[in-house]
Order: C-alpha cells, then sequence, then structure tokens
C-alpha cells in the first residue's frame, strides 16, 4: 500500500517551522496515557480530534466557534470574520486530515481525502520567507480560512518531510478515529488505547468469525 507521503501531491515547497519544536509541557496527555505528537505537529493532532466521533461533540460547531478556535493556537488572525463556506471547508480539510491519518494507521488510502487536500493546497499559496534571524519558513498568502489551512498544510508538510508524519495516526475503530501519536518503537499502533478501542475491535474480529456462514 503506498504511504501517504508519497501518495499526496501537496502542491508545498521549501522550508517549514520544525515540527519538533518543544510542546508545551502543560498540554495534557491523550487518551490512554499517550503523549501528544511533539511540537507544532500537535496542532494538526488537535485540529483533528475537534470532533469526538463517538459522542458527536464538535468544537468548530459554528463560524464564531471555529474562528476562535484557530485564533488561540494563532493560525487566524484575531476578530477575522468567518462565514458557512469557510466553515465548511475547515471541516473538510479536517476529515481529509483524518483519511490520511487513517492510512497511517494501515486502513487504505482514501483518493478523495488525497484530492480534498489538493484542492486546499492549491489555495495555500504558500511563500518560502526568511525571518530575520535568517531561517527560512512557510508563510501564507491568503487571509481567512485558507490563511489557518495553509499554516496547517505547512506543518504537515514538515513533518513529513522530517519523519514524524508516519506516527500520526488515526484510531482504526471506526466508532472513534481519534487521532493519536504512536510513540512505539515499531510504530505498530493502530487504536488511540488498547483497553478500549484495542480490545473492543478484537471482540468484534472474534464474533464476526464465530457467525456461521451461509
Amino acid at each position: 500500500m503506498p504511504q501517504p507521503e508519497v501518495a499526496i501531491a501537496i502542491a508545498i515547497r521549501g522550508l517549514g517551522d520544525r515540527a519538533d519544536e518543544p510542546k508545551d509541557p502543560m498540554d495534557p496527555m491523550e487518551p490512554g496515557g499517550r503523549q501528544p505528537a511533539p511540537g507544532r505537529l500537535a496542532r494538526v493532532q488537535e485540529f483533528v480530534n475537534t470532533v469526538d466521533v463517538e459522542d458527536g461533540v464538535d468544537q468548530l460547531a459554528d463560524p464564531e466557534r471555529l474562528g476562535a478556535w484557530l485564533a488561540e493556537r494563532e493560525l487566524l488572525g484575531r476578530g477575522e470574520r468567518l462565514g458557512a463556506a469557510d466553515l465548511q471547508r475547515a471541516v473538510e480539510v479536517r476529515e481529509a486530515l483524518r483519511g490520511l491519518l487513517l492510512a497511517n494507521a494501515g486502513a487504505d488510502l482514501d483518493p478523495e481525502a488525497v484530492a480534498s487536500l489538493n484542492r486546499s493546497a492549491r489555495n495555500a499559496r504558500l511563500l518560502v520567507r526568511f525571518g530575520d534571524d535568517g531561517r527560512a519558513g512557510l508563510e501564507p498568502e491568503p487571509a481567512g480560512v485558507e490563511q489557518a489551512v495553509a499554516r496547517l498544510l505547512a506543518i504537515v508538510y514538515t513533518a513529513m518531510a522530517e519523519g514524524t508524519w508516519a506516527r500520526l495516526k488515526a484510531c482504526r475503530n471506526h466508532e472513534c478515529r481519534w487521532a493519536f501519536y504512536d510513540h512505539s518503537k515499531n510504530r505498530s499502533g493502530r487504536w488511540c488505547t488498547m483497553d478500549v478501542c484495542g480490545n473492543a475491535m478484537k471482540a468484534r474480529a472474534y464474533r464476526s468469525r464465530q457467525r456461521p456462514r451461509r
């Protein structure tokens, strides 16, 4: 199965902010006691997890909450007004990223997820800019939600280049699909927690095998 790093042709080039920058030690642990993704890659993880698939609670339920969430994470300027179309675009990108994370966990790569991200990448218009310290970074040209999407895609591209992206996965339990970072040495994690989702999936597979064939 082709890996998402190869299969997805995101139209981004250049050097981005490092995804392994130090993370706030006060950030909470993930389910099962997992540490979150390192550095700025945690922003992508947080973004995908803005909806709890199991109970249906969505932190981005309306444009106002979307704008506030993005601004709090410095992905969007404060006070920018977003509309219904912006919300739809953000949710589309969120679910496309989840598709890539499911592929990182061993699921088939969804071609529509790749196509969706490529559409977003075309609007991102990321440029390489050099700061006062001489370091290069990817900076978005557009404003509004496209700016936030561009910054998220820049983080994804940088993580792919640095080799951390493949460890960011989505739980293979279809009733969960929570984004988690696989810190295991062999990168074999498939569920956000073995005690809950892992055992549930194994029990489901066992019951399926025990059903009489017709």
